[in-house]
């Protein structure tokens, strides 16, 4: 192992971060590890009774979670809560913009409802979190952003305009937010993780016939959410992709 790499176990001890859609699925995932690993995890979910479910279900060695009713769409609570979190924790290492929805539906179904309920989720929401935390970031010296994208940025298919649409637009910003972090302050990461199909309530509810076999776990992109953030300052991780052996919209 390189000795750059600090103890897994409690790699981000001391570290405070936020991690949204965290009432569920990979955003569950996600809190869980980072919080096992040592950090101070805010689990952000517009649904108060899934972060209730995602507390009482945290297995005892699980570090601390903070719960934070969020709807990310909302700019003035976005930027309300990145202010909350640093007056009550002291600081805001790391950002993970998880929530996601989707409208399966064709173009000729979709409403300008719709619209804003997909794009504002999955595109603006992680859009207003970067732009509350990453100045304070640059001002800090320090921090990482994560957003976790789809094989939906990079491919197309029918019934997810909205979707490809929100997750191609988010892909576009984290790149530029990654060149901007080189300019502004190189010690702020910017991370694009591409998660491929996985076995999750966003899948399984809305195509229930799906072959769970066919998905990944939810917890192997949780494994590499958390090496992106052990990997040694002098390495960069701009964008990695991460898909289960049989996924289909892959490249």
């Amino acid at each position: 192992m390189n000795a750059g790499y600090a103890d897994n176990d409690k790699m981000l001890t001391d570290r405070i971060a936020l991690v949204t859609g965290a009432g569920g699925g990979l955003g569950s995932a996600v809190t869980e590890r980072l919080a096992a690993a040592g950090a101070t995890v805010w689990a952000a979910d517009v649904r108060g009774d899934a972060l209730d479910r995602l507390l009482d279900g945290l297995a005892s060695h699980t570090g601390t979670v903070l719960p934070l009713v969020l709807d990310v769409r909302d700019a003035g609570q976005a930027a309300a809560a990145v202010d909350r979190i640093h007056a009550e924790s002291g600081s805001l290492d790391v950002l993970v913009n998880n929530a996601a929805v989707d409208v399966t539906l064709p173009v000729t179904d979709l409403t300008p409802e719709d619209a804003d309920k997909v794009v504002g989720t999955d595109l603006l929401g992680p859009v207003y979190l970067c732009l509350a935390a990453y100045r304070r970031m640059v001002a800090a010296g320090s921090g990482h952003i994560i957003n976790i994208l789809s094989t939906a940025a990079v491919s197309t298919w029918t019934e997810a305009g909205l979707y490809s649409a929100a997750k191609t637009g988010l892909r576009a910003f984290t790149h530029v937010l990654f060149q901007e972090a080189r300019r502004d302050c190189p010690a702020v990461g910017i991370t694009g993780v591409i998660a491929g199909g996985m076995r999750t309530p966003f899948i399984m509810d809305r195509f229930p016939d799906t072959d769970p076999a066919l998905l990944q776990d939810p917890a192997n992109v949780a494994d590499v959410v958390r090496f992106v953030l052990s990997v040694p300052a002098e390495s960069l991780v701009p964008e990695v992709v991460v898909i289960p052996r049989t996924e289909v919209s892959w490249p």
